[in-house]
């Protein structure tokens, strides 16, 4: 999991893993939501994919620094940070426009709230205006400009993780502990825009980001220390199971998700460490050989979150629109909500394999014309005679 230079197949596993639950989570009604990582943990699938997003950019980071230079690495990533905001973007105008075609169906579902149409019909101008500096986020498009700061933070935080990891460390927890009245300071009303606190949620990415740069050693893996270590988390893990299924009442309120909080970091913590050991022992590179198309879903995430945000919106409303929610216990409405969650699946296994393939065709085709095309002119017994890229390489 942690070669240098090269992309982590289990990485890419759980990200798409991640992209296929965050999916399913978001449709009221959904049988597989009953049965994902919040049912069970007091953390959930969020915690998971901003991990793995710190994970996944230190790998691209260290990369393209390595076989180019801090510089380029650099660019890469305030682009990143561009192509993410704009991705924001997009998914907030599909949203706007799914809102508006439910309301013209006039399909009774919360999610025309969500979706901030109402909004947009009473002040279209402000609104967009709100939008574009994130004083107001809508429905599934929130953690995405949580992710435009942390790429744009990306080129000063891995350099540090590498050099200074201990510094990065707790200048993470001071930050993270700072996060309730720095929220304030964020565009929005004392920061309620903000579903993810980026001050708090800078914890989880840089997380990430040691993992990569300072990975666990195989003599520690080996040690005694790990094995007490693995049945200390799973002890954690089934007590937290334990009373999310038979003890807790009523779901935990939302500022403890929106500024990290220490029981949800400790929950994430021993799911994590006995999913690394996992890892360790080979068990998820075998299980990702086998599931291909989930990998393809990681490998195009940005992509595949847009397309499911979209895709459980439809579905959850279409839900709705039936009237089926809420009446769980019949079986005919175990299958619609199975249904629903094999359209969501297929979906983004579709849109994953025809996006790589696309990006693999335009990849292809750049390489033809650089074969091609002259790039610089050589004098040869006093002749001009045009150098190809391929004659450089060779040379």
């Amino acid at each position: 999991m942690n070669t240098p230079n090269t992309r982590s197949l289990e990485v890419d596993f759980f990200r798409g893993v991640v992209l296929l639950i965050i999916a399913v989570d978001h449709i009221t009604g959904s049988v597989l939501s009953r049965f994902t990582l919040h049912q069970y943990a007091f953390c959930d699938s969020a915690e998971v994919f901003v991990f793995l997003g710190g994970y996944a950019s230190a790998a691209a980071y260290t990369a393209l620094a390595t076989r180019r230079s801090d510089s380029a690495a650099r660019r890469r990533f305030f682009k990143r940070s561009w192509e993410i905001y704009r991705a924001y973007l997009f998914t907030v105008f599909l949203m706007l426009i799914g809102g508006g075609l439910l309301m013209a169906l006039k399909v009774d579902t919360p999610m025309v709230q969500y979706t901030e149409w109402p909004n947009f019909l009473a002040r279209p101008f402000g609104l967009v205006f709100d939008i574009a500096i994130l004083r107001q986020q809508p429905y599934l498009s929130a953690v995405l400009p949580m992710y435009s700061v942390f790429a744009l933070a990306v080129p000063v935080i891995v350099p540090l993780a590498q050099r200074k990891p201990v510094v990065a460390m707790f200048g993470s927890l001071l930050l993270w502990l700072a996060s309730t009245p720095l929220l304030q300071w964020l565009p929005g009303t004392y920061g309620e825009a903000w579903s993810f606190n980026p001050f708090a949620w800078q914890l989880m990415f840089m997380t990430g980001i040691l993992a990569r740069t300072q990975p666990i050693s195989n003599e520690f893996h080996a040690g005694k220390l790990a094995r007490w270590l693995t049945c200390g988390a799973i002890a954690i893990a089934l007590t937290f199971a334990f009373f999310k299924l038979f003890l807790e009442t009523q779901a935990p309120p939302g500022y403890m998700k929106q500024n990290l909080a220490t029981l949800r970091i400790v929950s994430f913590a021993a799911v994590a460490w006995v999913v690394t050991r996992a890892v360790y022992k080979g068990w998820i590179a075998k299980l990702a050989q086998r599931l291909p198309g989930v990998v393809t879903i990681g490998q195009q995430g940005l992509v595949c979150f847009i397309a499911g945000a979209i895709v459980s919106l439809v579905l959850d409303s279409a839900l709705r629109a039936m009237g089926v929610l809420g009446q769980g216990r019949y079986p005919s409405h175990w299958a619609l909500g199975l249904i629903a969650d094999g359209i969501a699946i297929g979906s983004l296994l579709v849109i994953a394999r025809f996006w790589a393939d696309r990006k693999a065709a335009k990849a292809a085709k750049s390489a033809r014309v650089e074969r091609k095309m002259p790039s610089r002119v050589m004098l040869i017994n006093g002749k001009p005679v045009p150098v190809h890229a391929s004659d450089r390489r060779d040379r």
